[in-house]
């Protein structure tokens, strides 16, 4: 079956068995609403790393090099901040706080640790309980508690815990991190619970802020738990901030763009069957709801909106001299085909994510292609349908109607102004596109100094909600978070906290006699991003356990120099006995931490600059991996978010290439067999051009890198600016049918431009609106979005008339062109 016979079927179904056509898609509505019910949410950063190597071989890392109580176990930190942690009161008050919680069944304690323990250990090596700690210290004089600290400090990983102020000698330190370790069975700190799921550690951690709250107001917990539940509830206050406002503008301009309460009606309820279709699909498909799918609902507003103030202002140009049948068929001729153009080069724009090695980036492609079909469904049938239906009834009743005049018709201001880009077509059309094209370049070029961007706090709250999100009243007052003033003030006052780490995990036989000798010269002359002294590399790993052990143990370091063969330090020959020697020495413990029970593989951990880039520690580990003889792969958090970073900055150009190229045979092969004319599909794709080219300037210009959510915004661009250009050019060409270029351009920019004018205000205005979440990441992705939509707007009106001038010359078809 042809085009044109589809198209008269679907005239006969709309404008024949209206009542049908209303009702079956009502009933379709109903079967989506169940699967909303089905909807589950995932956040976090844990959903863009499953498919990334570097993952694997961190998840490999934590599971064979665990620390005490790990298999199976989840930490909670306990972060202190006083005049002086140090002091006999804030060490009870440490002591006190993890006896309440080691106390409380429900939390699952299974051990503690923090420097209050050190010092009361120091002052009574046989106080082995937090109970038998705290008397430790009650009875001790605060001269006694000053020198226990001071020998606490000689011991490896005691100033660890402390801030950088720390001072042995006045044993003193405005803040301390303690650790709580919770029995979970099956859990994976990588994978965020025993199956995957949920983290089972964020009900721990709430509780444990309630039991904290109460016995030490200067102590906060922190961990997993606490994070993902700020994940989980800025989205929720982000969207309660969000959809009101966006609401409120979209009604807004939508009663200018209808100007009818029963127009304004069925435009909402349309909308509102295209988010339950979408999103009923994606809960009885099993798909989570993601930060990436936030940008769904609005690309799929954008496009309805487009849709019906289109269909509505197409009908009443013909109403004005047909009768309300004849006005839909007409109607229904004409914009279904630019509908079905839309959809097509959309889907195929958002499609093109398929191709991305991230599984969010994957589903928010799948959702958007699937949510703009459903969109052509329900504005190119259910819409016209049920517009018909209500004007029968309107028409039977008596119920007013109000003004039912197109937008942009001749005559007007906003018509007159709609023609600025004739104008300029008709004097200079090669002048016009030489400036555009000198401006798309040069911004296109400007684009490629984007920045890549992928870390935790991308989606994470700022650390101070602006104070017009504050002013809110209930319930859209947005909640208290903590985590990105917690994470900052660990980077500020410990070492931990401003250096990173990259860790090497080593495959292979670590019992052979060069596996440690390699391990030890991998660390020379390290690359710059490095941490260094004497130009070896800092680590921590096998060797420096062993080091250690050798330089408190007499009888270990004669062991050790029997099997060193050089006198460096570093055992290389039976590596065997010295291992068994190990294992069984106080150092066994750590040892465990850095090479695994079947001495097959090891794991080096290297520190970091603070201030390098994610990418220069990423390659720093990688070539400090290419110095081992064994199999060896950079890893660690540092590295994947380097990773993902890098997958999303290839996923978003490789989309957008196989984008553009699909579309482009696409809009070829429609417009040839709809027009007769295959060139005027590469006539549509110039303003699409141009607005990439702006999108990606205005991103630098900005300071917006591409991360997770903003990296959609090229297919998202393409999608939404098809939407724009095909209505002008598809107008167009059904316009030029009948007169002459000239009139044919200002009849089509006109008629089409008031719709595209209300459709670009409402969804700029409307989107626009993200700028009020309080994730920086979605107040980005909405001015990226609004600018997208703007600049195809522009474009469309602007620059499309000068490009079907061209084309017309070219094509040799030019009549009565001034």
């Amino acid at each position: 079956m042809d085009a044109a016979r589809l198209v008269d079927r679907i005239d006969a179904l709309v404008v024949g068995r209206t009542k049908t056509v209303v009702l079956a898609f009502l009933l379709v509505t109903g079967v989506f609403a169940v699967g909303l019910g089905n909807i589950s949410t995932e956040t976090g950063t844990d959903q863009f790393t499953t498919d990334v190597p570097a993952q694997a071989a961190f998840e490999d890392v934590n599971r064979e090099f665990t620390p005490p109580f790990a298999p199976g176990t989840a930490s909670t930190s306990l972060i202190q901040r006083e005049g002086n942690v140090l002091s006999k009161p804030a060490l009870l008050r440490m002591l006190e706080t993890q006896e309440a919680l080691s106390e409380r069944e429900g939390l699952r304690v299974v051990g503690t640790s923090s420097a209050a323990q050190g010092v009361a250990r120091q002052l009574d090596p046989t106080a082995t309980t937090l109970d038998a700690q705290i008397r430790a210290v009650e009875r001790a004089t605060p001269g006694e508690i000053d020198a226990a600290v001071e020998r606490a400090a000689e011991r490896p990983g005691f100033a660890a815990a402390l801030s950088t102020d720390f001072n042995p000698e006045a044993a003193t330190a405005s803040a301390s991190i303690g650790s709580v370790s919770h029995s979970i069975p099956g859990y994976s700190a990588t994978a965020g619970g025993p199956s995957g799921g949920s983290d089972p550690l964020t009900s721990i951690q709430l509780r444990s802020e309630r039991v904290v709250a109460a016995t030490a107001p200067s102590i906060e917990v922190f961990g997993s738990g606490i994070v993902n539940d700020e994940f989980s509830r800025v989205i929720f206050d982000s969207l309660i901030v969000v959809v009101p406002a966006a609401a409120l503008f979209i009604v807004l301009f939508l009663v200018v763009a209808y100007r009818d309460p029963l127009d304004l009606l069925l435009g909402l309820v349309a909308l509102a069957m295209t988010l339950v279709w979408t999103f009923g699909f994606t809960g009885l498909a099993g798909i989570p709801f993601s930060q990436l799918l936030i940008a769904v609902p609005p690309l799929l507003l954008a496009v309805g909106i487009d849709f019906g103030i289109h269909a509505i202002n197409r009908y009443r140009e013909e109403r004005l001299t047909e009768a309300r049948g004849e006005s839909m068929r007409v109607t229904l001729r004409q914009l279904l085909v630019a509908f079905f153009i839309v959809t097509g080069t959309t889907v195929i724009g958002f499609a093109a994510n398929g191709t991305s090695s991230l599984g969010p980036i994957r589903q928010f492609g799948l959702v958007a292609a699937v949510g703009i079909t459903f969109t052509f469904l329900i504005f190119g049938v259910f819409l016209p349908a049920a517009k018909l239906l209500l004007d029968r009834l309107a028409a039977r009743t008596r119920i007013p109607q109000f003004s039912q005049q197109p937008l942009g018709r001749e005559g007007t201001v906003l018509g007159r102004a709609l023609s600025a880009g004739v104008v300029l077509a008709r004097r200079a059309p090669v002048a016009v596109l030489l400036v555009v094209a000198v401006l798309t370049v040069a911004s296109g070029g400007y684009a490629t100094g984007v920045d890549t961007s992928f870390q935790q706090e991308d989606f994470l709250p700022p650390e101070e909600v602006p104070a017009y999100l504050d002013a809110l009243p209930e319930p859209f007052a947005p909640g208290e978070y903590t985590v990105t003033s917690t994470l900052n003030y660990l980077e500020s006052n410990f070492a931990s906290g401003n250096q990173q780490s990259v860790t090497v995990y080593v495959e292979g036989p670590m019992e052979r006699d060069t596996a440690l000798e390699t391990m030890y010269r991998a660390s020379a002359d390290p690359p710059a991003v490095l941490v260094s002294e004497d130009r070896r590399a800092r680590s921590q790993s096998i060797v420096t356990v062993i080091r250690a052990q050798a330089a408190a143990d007499p009888e270990f370091a004669a062991l050790v120099a029997r099997n060193d063969l050089d006198g460096n330090g570093v055992p290389d020959d039976d590596l065997e006995e010295v291992y068994a020697a190990l294992e069984s020495s106080p150092a066994g413990e750590r040892a465990e931490r850095y090479l695994a029970s079947d001495h097959r593989s090891a794991q080096v951990v290297y520190t970091a600059e603070g201030d390098a880039g994610q990418d220069a520690v990423a390659d720093a580990g990688r070539r400090m991996a290419d110095r081992y003889r064994a199999d060896a792969t950079a890893t660690g958090q540092t590295v994947v978010f380097a990773a993902v970073s890098g997958v999303i900055f290839a996923s978003a150009f490789r989309s957008l290439a196989l984008a553009l190229a699909l579309t482009a045979v696409f809009l070829v092969i429609v417009y040839r067999a709809v027009t007769g004319y295959w060139s005027l599909g590469l006539a549509n794709l110039v303003p699409i051009l141009v607005t990439l080219g702006l999108i990606g300037g205005s991103m630098r210009a900005l300071g917006i890198p591409f991360n997770a959510l903003t990296a959609t915004i090229l297919s998202i661009t393409i999608g939404l600016g098809i939407d724009y250009s095909v209505h002008v050019v598809h107008r167009f060409a059904d316009e030029y049918e009948e007169r002459d270029l000239g009139p044919a351009l200002t009849r089509t920019v006109q008629g089409t431009g008031g719709a595209l004018t209300g459709s670009m205000l409402t969804t700029v205005f409307g989107i626009g609106v993200l700028v009020l979440a309080i994730t920086p990441i979605l107040g980005q992705f909405g001015v990226l979005t609004g600018l997208s939509i703007l600049y195809a707007y522009l474009t469309a009106l602007l620059v499309t008339p000068a490009a079907l001038v061209v084309w017309a010359r070219l094509e040799g078809l030019v009549n009565g062109v001034a």
